[in-house]
């Protein structure tokens, strides 16, 4: 997505060969312009698969699903990372470890939001390691509900988390995908992996 690989190399900053900041469009202060083109990017390469429910993680992934879920016209679920006093209990629950943070959190969405009649997209920010997308397809194949795909906005091509999703069959649409962050430089797979 040409809009979001321009907005990167302006705006992102890259703190390591592992780490890119985004923090001023995606996932701290949000450019909203940008992110209703990424959720109509997403809802087009989606469009046809029969989507019945968005599900993220909190916090960074809400923004481009709201968007999403706005032009598919359904509902959006994220999961909750903290514990909550009205969310206590009839919960699909995962585990997910993030690298960036170093700390493990229970992810859980209610059961009254995901059942087995539905057809989830699934869509968060970064894809590197894989963890908080394999977190999320294990709270869907807990509700028994079927996979559309994963929507990534930035995937950290270099990393193993698209590798591990793909061969579970799974559809990976990544907007923008980093080769490398070498030198300080964003380079970009000029084609995007498929399943």
């Amino acid at each position: 997505m040409k809009l979001l690989k321009e907005k990167i190399e302006r705006e992102g900053r890259v703190l390591s060969e592992n780490v890119l900041k985004v923090d001023s469009f995606l996932n701290h202060q949000i450019d909203p312009v940008l992110m209703q083109a990424i959720g109509e990017e997403f809802a087009a390469r989606f469009k046809d698969a029969g989507i019945t429910k968005i599900l993220t993680i909190e916090s960074s992934g809400i923004a481009p699903s709201m968007f999403a879920g706005l032009t598919l016209g359904v509902p959006v679920v994220f999961a909750r990372k903290r514990k909550s006093l009205t969310l206590s209990d009839n919960l699909f629950s995962s585990k997910v470890h993030s690298f960036t943070k170093d700390v493990t959190n229970d992810i859980s969405v209610s059961k009254d939001f995901l059942s087995n009649e539905d057809v989830v997209l699934i869509i968060d920010d970064f894809l590197a390691n894989g963890q908080a997308a394999l977190g999320l397809l294990d709270i869907v194949g807990q509700a028994n509900a079927q996979t559309a795909g994963v929507g990534i906005v930035i995937e950290k091509g270099f990393q193993t988390g698209g590798s591990i999703i793909r061969e579970r069959g799974v559809r990976v649409e990544s907007l923008a995908n980093i080769k490398s962050l070498v030198n300080g430089k964003v380079e970009f797979f000029e084609e995007e992996p498929t399943v």
